[in-house]
């Protein structure tokens, strides 16, 4: 009976090991952008981006202080905060979503796998669907997530004055590199 007993116990804490790993967290997220146009490239990165990763259930969270994305040139930033994403009135960008296919990924297994995100990408006041593929590898009990997606400023209606339209791409590439850790209790 002893042996019985203990093997149930090694059982469950086994499981509330795992549980207790489910749920992976950044405070420092990178996500930059990089707009290819004529007269000038523009790029920006963040590096204060705050995700949560649910690894029992796939949900995926992002919060992204919009006036923490930093340019080369002051006054790009200046005109980024001010007159297009008007981080004042709207500060943060945010993604609620899901990896939907969690399970393949294995914690025990440093590996990389392949990923698809489902979940909706919020900016400027604006929602819009995200279906794109991604990397999470495991690696040494933390997880790298990267991802790379395309959106519009007419998408989240921010207007570009005609005088510089053409100075900016019609498409803005986003690039998201995230190293996760493993929240312990009520770290974040």
């Amino acid at each position: 009976m002893k042996p019985l007993l203990l093997l149930l116990f090694l059982l469950l804490w086994t499981q509330a090991q795992v549980l207790a790993q489910a749920r992976y967290a950044t405070k420092t997220g990178h996500i930059w952008f990089f707009s290819d146009a004529p007269l000038e490239d523009i790029e920006a990165h963040n590096h204060k981006v705050v995700s949560i990763l649910d690894m029992s259930s796939g949900e995926l969270v992002f919060s992204v202080p919009m006036n923490e994305f930093q340019f080369r040139k002051k006054l790009m930033q200046t005109h980024f905060n001010e007159n297009y994403v008007e981080s004042d009135k709207y500060p943060k960008a945010s993604f609620k979503g899901k990896v939907v296919n969690i399970k393949e990924v294995n914690l025990q297994q440093n590996a990389a796998y392949k990923v698809r995100v489902q979940g909706v990408l919020n900016i400027h006041g604006r929602n819009k669907d995200i279906d794109t593929v991604g990397v999470l590898e495991v690696k040494d009990g933390r997880l790298l997530g990267k991802s790379t997606f395309s959106v519009t400023p007419q998408e989240f209606d921010i207007r570009i004055p005609r005088l510089v339209r053409n100075n900016i791409a019609r498409r803005i590439d986003i690039y998201v590199d995230i190293t996760y850790e493993p929240l312990k209790g009520n770290s974040l």
